[in-house]
């Protein structure tokens, strides 16, 4: 039978694992392994894709990936095996464990090189692991960095360097998560590349503890690489807080490598880290072992096979420079840059061939998948002789209980309407709405203040009319939707801290795969409710060229925190008693133009099926206090920054081109101003939006480089609210709201855009956006005059 006909509850042994390409590679790199238990979690609420437990930790995987894959039910024996080590953990729980305080490594001792580096030497480290093993908690603890984290797969998308703290002679590079050295998407590349071609003189590799069959798959691959390696067990204190506890000494013997259990996130074993890190690398003591292989199993095959190929490539891999035993495995999985680097000649490529397809044979697996099974089976070992596991823990029961509801058959899609509908009225309506008119009240009696204070010292007129009509009108207006901006990145920042973005993906795949996107594409999307910028870069953990492009046209789409001030003003002055009704309504505009181009764009631009979703669900975890106010300071920061360059800039220039004539005279009508004569040949444009106003077709063009300039912009020539509901009518206000909230997104955006896409792609999305933007406001104005 497949996989796709087992039923929940139900455990079954993987026989053979179908498909070709990367796709089946990621699944073996994944552990989906012949001979290995799988156990079917649940099916997602819309009946696909599937939640499995393998190897310790949760994976989902579509119906038709799993499919591909056959099964055997699990058979009494395994069922009998399975109940005999829960009886021996139970035995653990009545002895003594003695469990390795966090810093306290095992007596690693490797000789060291006679000829360390000489000193003043940068001692460089790459610092790799699995997606969501807590890599940038732990850059932050060793460099005192602030960069994000969260808890789903792919915060991290490009590579981040620092340097450790009290070691002015080191820089390590955060690099994005990975399974494996065998790239599946764009950000995987990244840390591949930087790892062989940069050449760090060691690599720290942080596991997650409480998944060490999952996590460990790396560690063998980056140990092939031949680089001084030092592991570091973080979330200790989650597996000893279980009753778990991890044989440091015996698992360094078995490895050959230092490993230190640490709490990234508590900051606790650090130092101890540090210090095997740095001696390592100074001292260039590499990897001890270097073979996993078991001779014994099936007549040791695979460990033939592999060294035979090593003897083979020995001078060709130390041409290229690449580990000798690193480019074998890669040749037996088909790496074709590997093999196109090492530029072996055809009767070396025949005669290696051969020795794969003898292994195969003896083996009784095809190439890639008995690679995969010797890592495994080594790694079995390792968690045998060296983890003890007694009991289930607290954050995976918690996970349990959560999900029932957060991802249950029937209660998922309302649980995710009622915590955004949450999310939306605490922060318009409540706390940021509270804030704001706090703020608000502040910055107006500041600006009478500074009025009163230039009238009584007889300030020149231009210089009066630049400080309070330029910058205290422009400027203030946009810091008072600084509480709002914030408070909606607070919340959104406990359900990334959390994990339930991941949970969003898992419920959402088989819908978004109506519009031809994956499930992971929700995450970009979510976060583009925050900054585009950061979501653009976030497409990267997209394995498929096609859905990143898909993803990265429809983030602009979702209203970002950008446009907030606009919503607020506008909303505040024609609409007051529906603010947050408007504003919400907004949001899904934006969704549903979102969908209705997808729709549009998938059997034209984007034709062909959207990846397959193969995600790894990470436990819920309580937020981190720390982390939540770090990431509101740099939103705040960032806010602030572009407050007082950008949208400063373009209110001085703003003020300065509606106060003077071409003749640089001050002018009585800002319509005699230089401004009214370029935007007069703009404003045509508007004219059957109700936007023709040149004032209003200004503003708009200043939002292109940042959206919060469309308020400053509006309040400098406008000079006050009265002014501009004369001016606007609240038909011509709906317009003007629907337009800003799908128009060309800020300068920041379509730089990241071009950065990720090329400079084409970048262009045609602005065109894109515009072209919709204008069209659906159309829609919404004519629409509107039928009931008015």
């Amino acid at each position: 039978m497949t996989l796709k006909e087992l039923e929940i509850g139900q455990s079954a042994v993987i026989e053979t694992v179908g498909g070709e390409g990367p796709l089946r590679q990621h699944f073996l790199d994944m552990g989906v392994i012949p001979g290995v238990e799988v156990t079917l979690e649940k099916y997602a609420p819309m009946g696909d894709p599937m939640e499995l437990r393998i190897h310790g930790y949760e994976l989902t995987l579509r119906l038709t990936d799993a499919e591909k894959i056959k099964i055997q039910l699990s058979h009494k024996k395994t069922r009998e095996k399975a109940e005999q080590t829960k009886e021996k953990a139970k035995e653990v729980l009545d002895m003594h464990i003695e469990h390795p305080g966090l810093g306290e490594g095992g007596r690693f001792h490797v000789k060291a090189d006679e000829h360390p580096l000489p000193d003043g030497t940068v001692l460089t480290f790459a610092l790799a692991g699995n997606q969501n093993s807590g890599k940038t908690t732990l850059f932050n603890q060793l460099t005192g960095s602030n960069q994000h984290v969260g808890n789903f797969p792919g915060v991290t998308v490009d590579k981040k360097s620092g340097t450790i703290k009290r070691h002015p002679d080191t820089l390590v590079t955060d690099l994005p998560g990975i399974y494996s050295l065998s790239p599946y998407s764009s950000e995987e590349v990244v840390s591949l590349q930087f790892i062989l071609n940069e050449k760090p003189k060691g690599i720290i590799n942080i596991v997650d503890a409480t998944n060490m069959e999952r996590n460990l798959y790396l560690t063998m691959q980056l140990m092939d690489l031949d680089v001084p390696v030092v592991l570091a067990l973080n979330m200790m204190d989650e597996v000893t807080g279980n009753g778990g506890s991890v044989k440091i000494n015996e698992m360094e013997e078995m490895l050959g490598i230092p490993v230190v259990p640490i709490s990234a996130a508590k900051n606790d074993g650090i130092d101890e880290l540090i210090q095997h890190a740095v001696h390592i690398a100074k001292y260039q003591e590499r990897p001890g072992r270097k073979d996993f292989c078991d001779e014994n199993d099936h007549g040791g095959a695979v460990h033939r096979c592999l060294h035979g190929i090593m003897h083979l490539i020995e001078d060709h891999a130390k041409a290229a420079d690449i580990p000798v035993r690193f480019a074998a495995t890669k040749i037996i999985e088909g790496d074709k840059r590997i093999t196109g680097a090492l530029a072996l000649d055809q009767n070396e490529e025949e005669a290696i061939e051969h020795i794969i397809t003898q292994m195969e044979t003896e083996r009784g697996l095809d190439r890639t998948a008995a690679i995969a099974d010797m890592r495994f089976s080594f790694i079995q070992k390792l968690v045998d002789s060296c983890v003890i596991k007694p009991k289930e823990s607290k954050e995976r029961e918690r996970s349990r209980r959560l999900d029932r509801i957060l991802t249950g058959r029937y209660t998922a899609i309302p649980s995710f309407i009622v915590i955004m509908g949450m999310v939306f009225y605490l922060t318009f309506n409540v706390i940021g709405s509270f804030l704001q008119d706090k703020l608000e009240t502040f910055i107006e009696w500041l600006t009478k203040l500074v009025d009163i204070g230039l009238t009584s010292w007889n300030v020149n007129e231009a210089l009066h009319s630049l400080v309070v009509d330029g910058i205290f009108n422009g400027v203030g207006s946009v810091l008072s939707f600084l509480p709002i901006i914030v408070t909606l990145f607070f919340f959104l920042s406990l359900l990334e801290d959390t994990g339930y973005m991941a949970r969003v993906a898992f419920v959402m795949d088989k819908l978004l795969r109506k519009i031809g996107l994956s499930g992971r594409s929700i995450v970009p999307m979510l976060i583009g409710f925050g900054c585009s910028v950061p979501a653009v870069m976030s497409s990267r953990t997209l394995p498929s060229e096609r859905d990143r492009k898909m993803t990265i046209t429809l983030i602009p789409f979702m209203s970002c925190t950008a446009k907030l001030p606009i919503y607020g003003f506008f909303t505040a002055a024609f609409f007051p008693k529906h603010a947050g009704l408007i504003m919400v309504c907004l949001y899904f505009l934006g969704i549903v133009v979102g969908i209705l181009t997808a729709l549009i764009s998938k059997s034209s631009i984007f034709k062909g099926e959207a990846v397959p979703f193969v995600m790894e669900l990470p436990n819920y975890r309580l937020p981190g206090a720390k982390n939540v106010l770090r990431l509101l300071w740099e939103k705040a920061k960032d806010f602030l920054q572009r407050a007082f360059t950008v949208i400063f800039i373009a209110t001085i220039v703003i003020w300065f081109l509606q106060t003077f004539d071409l003749h640089l005279n001050m002018v009585s009508d800002s319509k005699d101003s230089i401004l009214a004569l370029v935007a007069g040949f703009i404003a045509p444009i508007f004219k059957p939006l109700g936007l023709g106003d040149w004032r209003i077709s200004t503003s708009l063009i200043v939002g292109f480089l940042a959206k919060e300039s469309v308020v400053s912009t509006l309040s400098v020539l406008f000079g006050s609210t009265a002014a501009l509901l004369k001016a606007m009518e609240p038909l011509a206000a709906a317009s003007m709201l629907v337009f800003c909230l799908l128009y060309t997104p800020c300068v920041a955006a379509v730089a990241s855009i071009k950065r990720e896409l090329g400079g084409k792609w970048a262009a045609g999305i602005v065109v894109l956006q515009c072209t919709v933007a204008w069209i659906v406001a159309f829609i919404v104005r004519m629409v509107g005059m039928l009931f008015v």
